[in-house]
């Protein structure tokens, strides 16, 4: 689906943002970008979709050359920035204009996120809160039916009803057809929502993991301080230390992406280590 080979990038006389990415995406999944503010996630993503050029290497979606944008490219991507464009116009409006450009757009899916969201149908979309543009853009992404759908910072703006009820929608929309792939600082917002989690860290892609297969080699929970021997990293929090662990009892835990992001990103060898054992 997604395929980046060596790719780097790095803006007018500024140093590179990531170099000699390489990345393989799939349908079937949804994957978890995460990263520091300016690791470059929104610029990975605009790579993705062919809206900004690699210095280096390639990165093609379903065959296409991103780069190049194509007709038939075009038709089969979805890009859902943090501060979208919202016209000056009601949603059936922009429904109409837009629609023909997806030739799998569902009308059924849209109205039934429109609703879950409950967002109205003939205000100007100008006019609406950021709350309520954001799920009207959300609910459009998704109804587009592209193969693949890219959202940065999609819960930006939302409350937390919305938020959970954004989680829903996504697991209803998704099928083993479809990629998806959702860029987040907000780390608790993704989570029982994503298969994948990738960590874009110093210029590489430092952790690309299934959850379900990280959560069968370590274990994350609270841990009493004599146990900090064996543990592969910790924090001391104020409901106590939260640690990954080991899992050698083989009982798998609800990965915790927080803690699992601040040890990726705080390079901790011990567990860097361990993973890729």
């Amino acid at each position: 689906m997604v395929s980046l080979t060596n790719l780097s990038f790095n803006y007018r006389k500024q140093p590179a943002l990531f170099e000699g990415l390489n990345l393989e995406l799939y349908p079937g999944n949804i994957y978890g970008l995460l990263g520091k503010n300016g690791a470059g996630k929104t610029t990975l993503l605009k790579n993705m979709m062919g809206l900004a050029f690699p210095s280096a290497g390639r990165c093609t979606v379903g065959g296409f050359d991103a780069a190049k944008r194509e007709p038939a490219f075009l038709r089969s991507v979805f890009f859902l920035p943090e501060e979208p464009d919202i016209p000056n116009a009601s949603a059936t409006a922009f429904v109409n204009v837009t629609r023909p450009f997806y030739p799998d757009f569902d009308d059924q899916q849209f109205e039934q996120c429109l609703d879950a969201f409950e967002v109205p149908r003939r205000r100007v979309l100008s006019k609406l809160s950021l709350g309520q543009q954001k799920k009207f853009m959300i609910s459009f992404a998704l109804a587009c039916c592209t193969p693949l759908v890219v959202m940065d910072e999609p819960t930006n703006g939302l409350d937390i009803p919305s938020k959970i009820q954004f989680r829903k929608v996504i697991a209803a929309a998704f099928d083993q057809n479809r990629c998806m792939v959702i860029s987040t600082h907000q780390v608790k917002d993704l989570e029982n929502l994503i298969d994948t989690v990738l960590v874009l860290h110093e210029r590489q892609i430092a952790l690309h993991a299934r959850l379900e297969a990280l959560a069968t080699k370590v274990s994350f929970g609270t841990v009493s301080a004599v146990a900090l021997g064996d543990a592969l990293y910790y924090e001391e929090t104020f409901n106590g230390i939260r640690a990954i662990m080991p899992n050698l009892a083989g009982i798998q835990s609800q990965p915790d992406l927080e803690l699992l992001f601040n040890a990726v990103t705080a390079n901790h060898a011990r567990l860097a280590d361990y993973l890729k054992q």
